[in-house]
Formats: structure tokens, sequence, C-alpha cells
């Protein structure tokens, strides 16, 4: 009997215990929260000393609680701003290397081609004197045009070389012909002559080669930094969606309001409340690798076959080697030309009295390596496209990695798995962790997530990169999308060509809000090159719709 007393004793103890115990709970100081809350820069009016019910709350759990209807307000704002903080910080080494490595290589190639005038005017003006530098303009319009072409204007550049070897020609037959007059007409019918009589040997042909090739690649390779830079920055402005907003405050600020707020979220609960949040920025994921991957080609044409310092640096002694040889056939040239297009009229003055005789008879001194001006930009191709590979290879993937970036264990989640925030209490979190990816999100237990609406922003992206990839592979092949002419079908010398890698049917259309990248209207020729491509291997149907929706959008963005 005696030991039958002491048991009820010992349980009517541990009843009293409980009670006392669950009375006190539902008083728990909540100094912590408040010590927390106003850490957080909020003011500490409203906020209750003890613990309340929590029937108010609209996310959070609804027992006793540390929060007023107005914090939860507060938390939601709070979750919305260091979600954005976090995928700015997470993505910001990727964003400042395109950046800064587009800014570096702009820099480099635009001094080389000043590097290059230079030496050239130089040179030139030194082995030819007045007469160059009467003729200077010659020169002049053709650098003047390679940089139009590189900082993204509408140049054709083999027409463009053409021209400038015909207008040397002209003033070259003149100058060595200075005994006759020849009348516009004349010189027109000399031009025609180029490439039957090759006056200049065979480096018009060389050098057009070599610096069609050089300058699609290079001008592609930084206007892709420049798209990869525009569409990293706009992504990484993530668009934030109620459901996610509530997910995120459940995740990061609920144990505020349940006392316990130094508990950081479990692992895999991250997981599943970043990949419903940025399911739209993992759809960018696929698109963006072919990018990087194009953008890697390109870069290792650009340290072997089309290394445009390699083209652009000589670029002054290939010139006078072609006025050499022509000075050389001068008058096996002069003959053909006379037979061809008529014998001139005598001009009244003789070659002695100007001093014909001379003009090339001082022969072309190039500089020496210790002249010749340093690398542009304190660097040179090599190792500016070595650094970028590098860094390029590292962004692969980012997108679809993004949440394990954030979610990263001792920095926003709990690696001990049974002391962290399970999205209602301390303790292990059971659920799956969802794929990555919109479609995926249909069973994501933490967010709900829409998947019958996609981003817009990120769908005009993926339109963006898609037609940057599309001009990387071309320039890759040597071929200039824009120019490709179809009566060229075939051919792979230079910005002339045509459907030579396989067409698509698949129009690109970019949206309204793709990267416009100041007065560089490239990516807009890209796309209607692609739609002519699309003309010459897709259905017609398709074709007529799709490019009367291109020069809408293209009206529009140029009335921005």
């Amino acid at each position: 009997m005696y030991a039958m007393w002491r048991l009820q004793v010992a349980l009517c103890t541990l009843s009293v215990l409980s009670l006392s115990s669950g009375g006190e709970s539902k008083a728990r100081s909540c100094s912590e929260v408040r010590q927390a809350y106003n850490a957080k820069g909020f003011s500490l009016v409203n906020v209750p000393h003890q613990e309340i019910s929590g029937e108010h709350l609209r996310v959070c759990p609804q027992g006793y609680t540390c929060c007023t209807s107005e914090m939860e307000d507060k938390l939601n704002q709070q979750s919305k701003l260091e979600f954005e903080n976090l995928v700015e910080e997470s993505s910001h080494n990727m964003r400042t290397t395109f950046v800064s490595r587009h800014k570096k290589f702009d820099e480099f190639f635009l001094e080389l081609l000043d590097n290059s005038e230079k030496s050239l005017n130089s040179m030139f003006t030194r082995t030819y004197g007045k007469l160059y530098m009467q003729n200077s303009e010659v020169f002049q319009d053709l650098f003047t045009e390679l940089k139009r072409y590189y900082t993204g204007g509408n140049v054709n550049l083999e027409e463009m070389l053409n021209d400038f070897w015909s207008r040397l020609l002209e003033r070259m037959f003149q100058l060595l012909n200075s005994q006759y007059h020849f009348t516009d007409d004349y010189l027109e019918c000399v031009s025609k002559y180029t490439d039957q009589l090759k006056p200049f040997g065979d480096v018009p042909r060389k050098l057009k080669a070599q610096v069609t090739r050089a300058f699609i690649a290079a001008r592609t390779f930084v206007q892709g930094l420049m798209v990869g830079r525009e569409v990293a920055n706009r992504v990484a402005k993530v668009n934030i969606v109620p459901a996610c907003v509530r997910a995120l405050t459940k995740m990061l600020y609920c144990p505020y309001c349940r006392g316990m707020p130094g508990l950081k979220p479990c692992h895999n609960y991250c997981h599943n409340v970043m990949r419903g949040c940025l399911a739209n920025q993992a759809d960018l994921d696929a698109e963006w690798n072919l990018f990087i991957d194009a953008m890697l080609l390109v870069a290792d044409r650009l340290e072997g076959p089309f290394n445009i310092e390699a083209v652009i640096e000589p670029i002054d002694i290939k010139i006078s080697e072609a006025i050499m040889t022509m000075q050389d056939n001068s008058m096996q040239v002069s003959a053909k030309v006379f037979q061809g297009c008529g014998q001139p009229k005598p001009s009244g003055i003789g070659r002695s009295a100007r001093g014909i005789s001379d003009v090339f008879s001082t022969r072309f001194r190039p500089y020496t390596p210790e002249e010749r001006p340093t690398t542009a930009a304190g660097t040179s191709l090599d190792r500016l496209v070595t650094d970028i590979k590098e860094k390029l290879k590292e962004s692969k993937r980012f997108w679809s990695n993004l949440p394990d970036d954030i979610c990263a264990k001792g920095k926003l989640t709990e690696s001990d798995e049974e002391q962290c925030w399970n999205s209602h209490t301390k303790g292990r979190y059971f659920p799956e962790v969802v794929k990555e990816g919109l479609t995926n999100q249909v069973n994501n237990p933490e967010v709900d997530v829409d998947i019958t609406r996609p981003d817009t922003l990120i769908r005009q992206q993926i339109m963006a990169l898609r037609v940057m990839t599309n001009k990387l592979k071309n320039a890759y092949n040597g071929n200039d999308i824009y120019f490709q002419d179809s009566s060229d079908e075939g051919s792979s010398s230079g910005s002339g060509s045509g459907c030579s890698d396989g067409c698509t049917t698949e129009f690109i259309f970019v949206g309204t809000e793709a990267p416009v990248i100041g007065a560089d209207r490239s990516d807009e020729r890209a796309a209607v090159a692609a739609a002519g491509k699309s003309l010459s291997c897709g259905p017609s149907t398709l074709l007529v719709m799709t490019a009367l929706t291109f020069l809408l959008w293209s009206m529009q963005t140029q009335w921005r």
C-alpha cells in the first residue's frame, strides 16, 4: 500500500510540474527576440515582452508567439530584401567578371588599333614623305572603318577592304603615270581590273581573309562579354512573387516568432525554398551553358588562327609590301590597263617635272622590335584570353547551382540536421528536395509555384543568349551572319558566307526587354540574319510571321 501511495504522489507531482511548466511556456520571455529584432533596425514599439496568442499570424505558426501582425509584415518585407541581397551577393563575382573582362578586352582592342594606325602613319610619313601625307586619308579611312566595325557599326568588312585596295590602286596608278590625265570614269575602269591584274600581288587576298576572320571573332567575343554582363545583371534582379516571399519569411523569420531567433533553417528546407523562388533562373541555365561553350570556342580561335593581335600589329608592313609589289609591276599593270581602258590623254606635265621617278625609290623600313610600340593596354591577347577562359568555365551551371550557393551550410543554413528550423519547429526536415527548373516545382512542399506562367524577363534573356550564341558559332567559322549572302551559300571565306554550319527553322526573338547595349544594334541584326537563315531552310509561313514580329519589335526598340 505504501508503495502504491508513493507512486500516486510521484504522478501527482509530475502532473503539477507539467502544468507549471506549461504555464511558464505560455508566458515565456521574448527578450532574445526583441534584441534580435532591434538589431535588424526595427523599433521595439508593439513588440511583446512575453509570448502572446498567435491567431493573428498569417504566415508563421499560430501557437504562442513573440510576433505581432506588424512584426510579421515587417519581417515579410525584410525577407524579400534579404533574398534580393543574397542573389546579388552570390552572383557578384560572376557579374563583375563579365564587367571587368569586357572593359579590359575593349580597352585592349581599341588601343591595339590606335597603336597600329600610329605605327603606319609614322613609318609611311618617314618612308614616303609628302606623297603619303597627301594621300593619308585613304589609310585613315581604313582604320576608321575597322574601328567602326569593331564598335558595332554597319560595316561589311570584305566590301570595305575591297574599296580600300581599289582606292589605293587609283592613287598609285595616277602617281606612277602622272604624265597622263585620268577622268573619274577612267579611274573607275582601272579599279575594275584590280582582281584580274593583281597589282598588289597576293597581299589583299591574304590580308582580307586574316582581317575579316580576326575582326569578326574579336568583335563577336567582346559583344559576348557584353551580353553575358547584361543578362547576368538583369537576371540577378529577381522578380519575387508573393508565394516566394511567404516561403522566405517562414524560413528566415518564423523562428523569431517562435522565440528562437538564432535558429538557422535546415539545409534541405532551404534548397526547396530557393529552388521554388529561383525556378525561372534555373531554366536559363541550359541556354547559358551553350552560350559559355560558344564563348570558349571563339576564345580558342582568338588564341589560334583568328588572333587579331597577330593581324593588326604588322598591317603596316603588309600594306607596304603590297605598295612595293605595285611599284615593281607598274609598267606591266599600266600597259594592261591602257589596253583595256584605252590610251589616256597626256596631262602636259612630264614625270621628271613632278619628280615622280623618285616617288617610291625609298624602300619601306619597318620598326625594329625595340622601336615598335608597347603591347596594347599593358597586356597581350594570349594572356587576356587565358584569363577569361578560366572565368568563363567557372560560370557554367551558375544559375542551376545558385540555390546551392545561397544555402551553403554554415552561411545561411544549419549543418546539424537535428538542430535546425524545419518550417514549424526545431528538428529534422523530412521532405525530399525537388529538382531545379520551373516544371519540377509542381510538387514543391514549400513554395506554391505557378508552373504555367514562366517569367517574361527570363524568357527574354534566354532569347538574347540564343541570338548571341548563334553569332558566336558563326564567328567561330569566320562568318559574320549579318552580311551572309544567299548567293554565296556554302562559302566559308569571311563575312559574306552563307548557311555553312547548318540551318534552323527556329526564329530568334529577343523581346522588348532584351539587352540594349549603347548604340550597338548588332543583336537586332543578328536576329534578322537568323531569320534569313530560316528562309533558306524553314517553312515560309513561320518565317513571315516571325519576321513581322521582329520588325515590330525593332521599331519599338528604336523609339524607346
